[in-house]
């Protein structure tokens, strides 16, 4: 019973995901990325793909110059500057996670940081192992810091019996989990959710390209290679830009996810340790002396 269920690896307990102003800073963050991407994306597509510069004639109603891919990818029409915010939010979003989780798993190696703590709990050092947590810092060693110092509170708790302490010490952890983790996940929503409308945003306007093409076959009366040849490139460029957002998304939302899964695992095996620890070590009525 001391040792069952140390942490739980599988389901994280409802709680509140985050304190409010670190909600409100996340919210905020994406609300002004999106539309700042959608601004930056929509300049770059008319002054810098849209450049005369880049077509035949100087005029980028024309086709664009051999070679020039500027120009090509203008020619992509009006869902280019959409598939390049997307492009440009994975991006964005990506570095940002990559940050948080950075800071999240603190100062120095996160398994490292565990193989010290359960050092320090093999030899009944809690002040030790908090110490270890305060030079450590990020979320894991909030986490952990939190468990011992419930652990130090229990240790000196004379009204409840050991198992009464040892699931008060992995409620804590599991609390202070619940309060870490959501942070970390904060964003990923994004990156998935453009992991699969990115090439669905590309098919569209691959559907446009085609529509484009054969209507002004159909116009002409009479094969129009020009016309076919404009319209199956649009049809083109939209796809390819968006199965590259999309296989971005997907490389990052697995990896970002890859990364939470190490500090979870890391943040369980702590926690068991320093229940295991105290199970072991504290009796019902055992004087606290750590």
């Amino acid at each position: 019973m001391e040792q069952k269920n140390a942490t739980n690896k599988n389901v994280r307990p409802a709680a509140p995901a985050a304190a409010p102003g670190e909600a409100k800073g996340g919210s905020a963050f994406a609300a002004i990325v999106i539309p700042l991407a959608i601004v930056v994306s929509i300049i770059i597509y008319i002054f810098v793909l849209g450049n005369g510069g880049n077509f035949v004639g100087g005029n980028n109603a024309n086709a664009a110059l051999p070679g020039n891919y500027l120009g090509i990818v203008y020619k992509g029409g009006p869902i280019v500057p959409i598939l390049m915010s997307l492009f440009l939010l994975v991006i964005t979003f990506s570095i940002e996670r990559f940050l948080t989780i950075s800071k999240a798993k603190g100062s120095k190696s996160i398994e490292s940081f565990v193989r010290t703590i359960r050092q320090k709990l093999n030899v009944n050092d809690i002040t030790g192992a908090i110490a270890t947590c305060d030079q450590q810092k990020g979320s894991v060693a909030n986490v952990v810091k939190s468990g011992l110092l419930k652990y130090q509170e229990m240790a000196r708790e004379r009204g409840m019996d050991k198992d009464q302490k040892v699931l008060a010490i992995q409620k804590e952890i599991e609390e202070s989990t619940a309060l870490e983790l959501p942070m970390l996940e904060k964003n990923l929503v994004i990156i998935s959710t453009i992991a699969s409308v990115s090439t669905l945003v590309g098919l569209l306007g691959t559907v446009f390209g085609m529509i484009k093409a054969f209507s002004a076959l159909a116009q002409a009366g009479s094969p129009d290679a020009v016309a076919l040849a404009e319209g199956i490139s649009e049809a083109l460029i939209n796809t390819a830009i968006g199965i590259a957002g999309s296989a971005l998304a997907i490389i990052a939302y697995n990896f970002f996810t890859s990364k939470i899964d190490e500090l979870t695992y890391s943040i369980d095996e702590a926690g068991f340790s320093i229940i295991q620890t105290f199970a072991s070590q504290h009796g019902d009525n055992e004087t606290y002396t750590a």
